[in-house]
């Protein structure tokens, strides 16, 4: 952040653009938040205009941009999505690639590699295909992402495996650890579902992990999983719940990753900018159009947008108000609370449901006042 020429108002420069290039996907995900449409066809007929593309390319680079996201939907599923790669290696951008990675060939794997410095992401939700496939929706997916991951290593990368924690899977979790040696990716993160979309009615059913199992098993992966590889592991839970030397010491693998909500925008299949993936389902995170509406005014001018820097850490409640971390964690995901409660202020579900059962920790609260 830095301030204008003016010197009144404080300038966030866009450092990266999260693009939800397809309204669609091959797999039918039970837990997506998002909540594509399932297509079993080799493309998506609901994508992002390459020309919207380049537009919106152009018009970031002078706002700051130098990294960009490629998500869903299924982002492969985009029929030219070789063609934006290419666009992003141009302008010397950083590329992210989240992916379910059953359309990965070699060549769009060598097209992905031959941008510097690219980060893929990879979801495998166990090492038992049965229970993989329950998840993802589609049989036989489990060894399209397998070929996918060894296609993406072939080509020099090292994707991160992404396995979303429900209460059909945890016993996975050191299978995965185990699957990912032997397939030479870089890392592991393990995700918590989350209630929104089709999470939302996973919770309803009883299929979401309950909180004190969630935090156990934090713990459990912080202390003893991650001492048993060399890969780094990721368990995305709030900071409150994390040990300082494991959000602050870059050698433990474990980090401290929050959502860089003052410089990401999202941009929808259609060429909505929005909050996030939030806007497929919320219309009030939708902030404009690229058709139509000029960047640099959405940025500096969505009243969303600035009410969220104006009032981040501050206008926080509930136990987040209260929580020392406050100033790190930023409310741990504002798209999230909003969809739970329709204010931007809510405090996360996990810590609040954490704070209920008495498990929030107590040397993360301030002392001196109570949390209503």
């Amino acid at each position: 952040m830095t301030a204008n020429s003016a010197g009144t108002k404080p300038f966030y420069p866009i450092a990266e653009l999260y693009f939800y290039l397809t309204a669609d996907c091959n797999l039918n995900c039970r837990h997506c938040w998002i909540e594509p449409r399932h297509l079993a066809a080799s493309a998506s007929s609901s994508c992002l205009d390459p020309a919207l593309f380049v537009k919106i390319i152009d018009q970031a680079v002078p706002l700051g941009l130098n990294r960009v996201k490629f998500t869903g939907g299924e982002p492969l599923f985009h029929p030219r999505i070789e063609d934006l790669i290419d666009v992003v290696k141009k302008r010397g951008l950083r590329l992210t690639v989240e992916t379910n990675g059953t359309l990965c060939t070699r060549e769009i794997a060598e097209k992905i590699a031959s941008v510097d410095n690219a980060f893929v992401s990879v979801s495998l939700d166990a090492a038992n295909p049965e229970i993989h496939e329950w998840i993802r929706g589609k049989k036989g997916c489990f060894a399209e992402t397998l070929t996918g991951i060894r296609n993406l290593t072939g080509a020099g990368l090292h994707p991160q495996i992404i396995m979303t924690l429900m209460k059909r899977n945890p016993g996975e979790m050191e299978r995965v650890v185990r699957l990912a040696e032997s397939l030479k990716a870089g890392s592991v993160k393990f995700n918590v579902l989350q209630p929104t979309a089709r999470g939302e009615r996973m919770f309803a059913e009883g299929q979401a992990v309950d909180i004190a199992d969630l935090i156990a098993l934090g713990k459990w992966v912080e202390e003893d999983l991650s001492k048993t590889t060399i890969l780094p592991l990721y368990y995305d839970q709030p900071p409150a719940f994390r040990s300082l030397e494991s959000m602050f010491n870059p050698q433990s693998g474990l980090g401290c990753h929050t959502c860089g909500i003052f410089t990401i925008l999202g941009v929808l299949a259609g060429g909505s900018y929005a909050l996030c993936g939030i806007g497929e389902t919320v219309p009030e995170m939708v902030f404009g159009n690229a058709a139509r509406d000029s960047l640099r005014d959405v940025w500096e001018n969505s009243p969303v947008l600035n009410d969220i820097r104006s009032g981040l850490p501050a206008r926080l409640e509930g136990v987040c108000a209260e929580c020392l971390l406050k100033n790190v964690c930023l409310g741990s995901c504002i798209a999230q609370n909003y969809y739970s409660r329709h204010n931007l202020w809510a405090p996360h579900w996990y810590c609040e449901e954490a704070h209920r059962h008495g498990l929030f920790p107590e040397t993360r609260l301030r002392q001196t006042e109570t949390i209503k």
